[in-house]
């Protein structure tokens, strides 16, 4: 019987498990999204909902807490400032977990573990990319063309 078992190995030493663990949450709060095996998400999705709704009160307290497992600063900040002001009026269920199919190599199911938070927008015009350039002479000669046909029919 599985009484009173409540967290799932993942074959590894709770040393090294607390630690991927901690990774793999500061990888998600970083790009809001992660791939990964499907029993590890199950366990990522429990201690990232637990550190969104730690984050949620905005203490000191809650601060430090959260630091224990998310290491990088820059994280930490972007959970307080822009992930956790998003789940303000939600009480729970900050995450979902999609399964994707089997892994080619070893056929693990495979799952991706999302932050539901809205996307980051993007702004236009920002950094224009390579070839555009181009594209505007090409615009730019069409419209040299077509100002010379309307001259010449004009005339």
């Amino acid at each position: 019987m599985r009484h009173q078992r409540k967290v799932k190995k993942l074959s590894r030493t709770s040393s090294h498990r607390q630690a991927m663990l901690n990774n793999m949450v500061t990888s998600l709060f970083a790009s809001r999204m992660i791939k990964t095996t499907e029993s590890k998400a199950k366990e990522l999705r429990r201690i990232a909902d637990r550190l969104v709704r730690t984050a949620k009160k905005d203490t000191l307290a809650a601060r430090r807490l959260v630091a224990r497992s998310v290491k990088d600063r820059a994280v930490l900040k972007k959970l307080f400032t822009e992930i956790a002001p998003q789940f303000k009026s939600k009480p729970s269920g900050f995450t979902r977990v999609v399964k994707m199919g089997y892994r080619r190599g070893d056929s693990a199911m495979m799952a991706v573990v999302e932050l539901l938070t809205e996307k980051p927008k993007i702004e236009k015009d920002a950094g224009k990319k390579k070839g555009s350039k181009k594209k505007e002479k090409e615009v730019a000669a069409a419209e040299g063309k077509s100002k010379k046909e309307k001259s010449a029919s004009a005339e």
